[in-house]
């Protein structure tokens, strides 16, 4: 039966309690991690967010070293999970301290004992590094929250943020909210919908991001906002992607690129060094996108390691393999890999990696094996001379016992090809070192990018990025050549962040909304509140937003923003412990002049 904890109070958390506290009378609470009835003598592991104590229950007639019959008797009874309250003396143990407990050195000797309340026997075992299926840990998520591991995750989250507040708020930020029900944007298809009651027919959108809202701070004159938002996006997930995600969102006035990367720099700085000692050099190094592009294949580019792409179209031009002079005559090139040391690697090894590849649309990959005596097995070397292979093979760098895998299409393609073929080797061959944290920021984005399905360009980032000022000479004849003054901060491979410098002058504004197809009618329709603030004087302004879940993701090593996430969702959007999303009354609907259409599916 639980019991009250009337007349006690918790004096310490249970590894607050030390050596030092010997001799002292404390009391203690949390969950029994597990019981020991040794006769006689009981152990008792008690765990709360801190981590574990020992608790020694023993009889005898020594009053001061045992507990009355009654208070042994319920120390019987205990079992995992149960919560309890302690009264007891700390000792040091003489002899058998456990070096693997933070408070092995000490234990506490009970002199009173209360149940404040029994639990069933768990679902699965409340321990670190659990093998339970994360389905059945998720559906009780509560009782997985309880693992140490996952627990430190989630407190490591709270400490990142109380350092980002603290920063942000001693360089002169302001931390301002913005509304949650909002009107929904161009993005319009990823965006959550919120019926209106009383507009019926009408509906808010839950926000992508505040960017329209932090803007128009700006133009209020604020200087410098930030916020640690909640965002929403209704888009399919992967491993670092949820539904309802967090940002560190941010907005400065009369700045432009560097003054935000070094403000950023130093929070970074900032928060790594003092949430879990990790000195990041500054200045953090810089790499524009087509940089990026043509090394890595990526704009999001992981630095620990190297396999970068090498570009072979001059090489092998005018050369007898189709493929390549293919790819050559429709504009696209030629590139490749080296993997080193994996010369030898197994036919059935190659050909997964080159179904591998078809996902990111190859339509096959060719190769060298150089073997270790120095002999070529090649894909395509009939095709070739000896002294094109010979070229081709010095043009990468290759030498005995390397793998050259080789990509030929559009440049987008073979970008996204052996972009993510360097990653899958890396992965493969455990180069890729969790204690190493390789930030890079990556600038001068494309302005827009061709979209095949509608035909138009359309903005990389978002419709209020400014272009580099040496490229506006461009909107009107080549479009597609203009870069942003866009910025993305990026760690081990995972784009941490990302800004621009925003346009501010009426006349960029309106090129920029042409280019993309939109008219004035339909601008002023979607963003009139933003363009009629900009007619009252608004002052030159960049931002950036960081994932907040991302970043601590990183920073905990974990595998999965899941683990940072206090109760997320799994990857159809759906929470296994409340069965949300789920149905509403009809009455609901009805309220809320809404009629559901039920769906059959074809059997």
């Amino acid at each position: 039966m639980a019991e009250s904890m009337k007349g006690l109070k918790r004096t310490h958390r249970c590894t607050e309690v030390s050596s030092a506290n010997a001799g002292e009378t404390v009391t203690v609470m949390g969950w029994v991690q597990k019981s020991r009835n040794k006769g006689g003598i009981i152990f008792v592991d008690l765990r709360d967010r801190s981590g574990l104590l020992q608790i020694i229950f023993e009889q005898g007639e020594d009053l001061s070293r045992a507990v009355d019959a009654a208070t042994f008797e319920k120390a019987e009874s205990l079992r995992s999970e149960f919560v309890i309250a302690v009264v007891g003396r700390v000792e040091k143990r003489e002899g058998n301290a456990n070096a693997n407990m933070k408070t092995g050195d000490i234990e506490i000797r009970a002199t009173q004992l209360r149940i404040l309340s029994e639990s069933e026997t768990p679902p699965f075992p409340i321990e670190a590094d659990s093998k339970t299926k994360e389905e059945l840990r998720l559906k009780y998520r509560y009782l997985d929250l309880r693992r140490p591991d996952l627990q430190e995750k989630i407190m490591m989250r709270s400490r990142v943020t109380a350092k980002i507040r603290e920063f942000m708020t001693n360089e002169g930020f302001l931390e301002i909210e913005t509304p949650i029900l909002n009107k929904s944007t161009p993005e319009g298809a990823r965006d959550y919908l919120v019926p209106s009651r009383i507009h019926q027919g009408s509906f808010y959108a839950l926000p992508q991001s505040p960017q329209l809202f932090k803007q128009l701070l700006m133009c209020s004159g604020f200087d410098r906002y930030f916020q640690i938002a909640k965002c929403f996006r209704d888009e399919d997930l992967r491993a670092d992607r949820q539904p309802e995600f967090t940002q560190v969102d941010m907005e400065l006035s009369f700045v432009d690129v560097d003054d935000v990367i070094e403000v950023n720099e130093r929070l970074l700085q900032f928060i790594f060094k003092d949430t879990i000692g990790i000195d990041v050099p500054l200045p953090i190094p810089r790499m524009t996108w087509q940089e990026a592009m043509d090394r890595f294949g990526s704009d999001k580019p992981d630095t620990r390691f190297g396999m970068e792409l090498v570009d072979v179209s001059d090489t092998v031009k005018g050369c007898g393999f189709g493929v390549f002079t293919g790819a050559l005559e429709n504009g696209g090139s030629v590139r490749g890999i080296n993997a080193k040391g994996q010369g030898e690697m197994p036919r059935k090894k190659i050909d997964a990696l080159v179904e591998f590849a078809k996902d990111f649309g190859a339509k096959g990959l060719a190769y060298i094996a150089i073997q270790n005596d120095g002999t070529l097995k090649s894909s395509f070397a009939k095709f070739m001379t000896d002294e094109q292979m010979s070229a081709l093979v010095k043009k990468m760098d290759g030498e005995n016992g390397d793998l050259l895998l080789f990509a030929a299409d559009s440049n987008k393609v073979v970008w996204d090809v052996l972009g993510n073929l360097r990653l899958e080797i890396a992965r493969n061959l455990g180069l890729m070192d969790k204690n190493k944290y390789n930030f890079l920021w990556v600038t001068q984005f494309p302005l827009l990018e061709w979209s095949e399905e509608e035909k138009r360009y359309v903005a990389m980032h978002h419709p209020f990025t400014m272009p580099m000022e040496e490229d506006l000479k461009y909107l009107d004849t080549e479009p597609g050549r203009v870069r942003a003054k866009a910025y993305d901060i990026v760690l081990n491979g995972t784009e941490l962040g990302g800004g621009s410098v925003r346009i501010f002058q009426n006349d960029i504004q309106e090129k920029m909304f042409e280019i993309i197809g939109l008219t004035k009618e339909t601008a002023n329709e979607r963003f009139g509140f933003l363009l009629n603030a900009f007619k009252y004087g608004v002052p030159p302004h960049a931002g950036l937003a960081y994932g907040l879940d991302r970043m601590v993701m990183l920073m905990a090593q974990a595998d999965s923003i899941r683990e940072v996430i206090a109760f997320p969702k799994v990857k159809d959007a759906s929470c296994l412990m409340t069965d949300a999303p789920n149905l509403v009354d009809d009455i609901q609907l009805e309220e809320l002049g809404i009629c559901v259409k039920s769906s059959t599916k074809d059997v």
